[in-house]
């Protein structure tokens, strides 16, 4: 007779599952801070001390593996951007968004490149939860564009693979540390000129 899924064997077997599961992603966020979004599923596996079957049972592609890792932060800067939308004048709101999303962005190499890329390829893993970011982004940009605070000719895709490029920088050496100033560049940029 088998357990049913109330059993106490049943039970055991979920409870062990999920922690196998938390401790793969786990282990993944380290490699994939160590190494980049281009990190060996195999290493993965090997530093979590569990067989390659395993992992993709949990995590099938590195795209699901990536998109399970950033769902929560992308989620917090969604909210974050109706948040700021509500509380704060639209340039500041903006601004501060743009400063979040970029740390969010440099978090793990090569990320920046593969968010960007991600948003022309809707059967992606990442796709949705990408897209609802860069909606985030753009409802900031058009409630600025219409506070008069930021040029009308920029678009909230223009606008996030700007801070997709800033981000990427981080990732070399000589421009450590740098990101937020060549972000306020940006920023800059984007403001309507006077008179225009």
């Amino acid at each position: 007779m088998s357990a049913g899924p109330d059993s106490p064997g049943h039970r055991d077997r979920r409870a062990d599952a999920r922690r196998n599961y938390d401790h793969i992603l786990a282990t993944a966020a380290v490699v994939l801070e160590e190494q980049g979004v281009q990190a060996s599923l195999r290493d993965v596996a090997r530093r979590a001390d569990v067989g390659l079957g395993t992992l993709y049972r949990h995590f099938p592609t590195r795209e699901v593996l990536l998109e399970t890792l950033l769902r929560q932060g992308f989620e917090r800067l969604v909210e974050l951007a109706g948040s700021l939308r509500a509380t704060h004048p639209p340039e500041q709101a903006l601004t501060r968004w743009l400063h979040e999303l970029a740390t969010g962005a440099s978090v793990y190499r090569g990320l920046p490149a593969s968010l960007v890329a991600t948003l022309q390829d809707p059967t992606s893993a990442l796709f949705a939860s990408c897209s609802a970011l860069q909606n985030a982004g753009a409802g900031l940009v058009e409630n600025a564009q219409q506070a008069g605070a930021v040029r009308a000719d920029i678009t909230g895709p223009d606008v996030f693979a700007l801070v997709g490029a800033v981000a990427s920088m981080a990732e070399h050496a000589a421009f450590r540390g740098r990101t937020a100033l060549l972000l306020d560049v940006v920023i800059d940029g984007l403001k309507r000129p006077a008179g225009g």
